[in-house]
């Protein structure tokens, strides 16, 4: 059984979610702020994690902070805040989808099954991928899911890892925004709305000396990116 966090200060989200996924055999914890949270992923084994961003005490920009410094549970984003620089922002904080409030429960329970789904499928895959894919001073470990840049591990998310293992694993290949957004989302893509842009840029402060210039993560114009290594 799945256990899912839902991290909203509104209990009766929390409620009525918790009536459609513990129809569909999940585990539900509830927290009303940003420290319950947390005390919930200390004490049980989450595998997926749903958080609001306005919440009191520590909100939930802050709350994905502290997740992405010690787990690499897949983040959704749920928020009434519908700007796109609110879904930019949480993004780059390590979240790996943003629904928008108000929103159909069914909804939120497809992007939480697209997503465990994404992470089994690359658990199941490990054993087909070679252990380390090294392109010039980058090192990834698929069997801990780990980044190394020399002798510095560089902090991924879950959706950052699937990017690199997508991309250091087809070096030179030209993927298109479509192909890879359906590759690590597994949804249909219907059109751009930055999510793939955001991702990309996050990966590239961590992994490039210059960010504008980058010799790993190059974007070829009119087409998609590609992973290479070129000085």
């Amino acid at each position: 059984m799945k256990k899912v966090l839902i991290a909203d200060d509104e209990q009766e989200i929390i409620e009525l979610l918790r009536l459609y996924f513990e129809k569909d055999y999940y585990e539900v914890f509830g927290a009303d702020d940003g420290f319950s949270a947390l005390d919930v992923l200390k004490d049980n084994t989450i595998d997926i994690a749903i958080i609001d961003i306005m919440m009191p005490n520590m909100d939930g920009y802050a709350l994905i902070k502290k997740i992405r410094e010690k787990y690499k549970i897949p983040v959704i984003v749920m928020s009434a805040k519908s700007e796109i620089s609110d879904k930019i922002l949480g993004l780059e904080l390590g979240a790996d989808d943003y629904i928008t409030k108000p929103c159909d429960p069914l909804e939120v329970l497809a992007r939480v099954k697209a997503q465990l789904r994404r992470c089994l499928e690359f658990d199941n895959s490990e054993e087909e991928i070679v252990e380390t894919i090294t392109i010039g001073e980058l090192k990834l470990y698929t069997d801990s899911c780990t980044l190394y840049k020399g002798s510095r591990q560089v902090p991924i998310t879950s959706t950052e890892y699937k990017l690199l293992l997508l991309l250091m694993g087809n070096p030179k290949k030209v993927f298109t925004k479509k192909q890879i957004f359906e590759c690590i989302w597994n949804e249909p893509f219907y059109g751009d709305d930055n999510t793939i842009m955001v991702h990309i840029s996050k990966l590239r402060d961590k992994i490039e000396e210059d960010s504008k210039n980058p010799l790993y993560l190059k974007t070829i114009r009119g087409l998609g990116y590609k992973f290479e290594y070129k000085k």
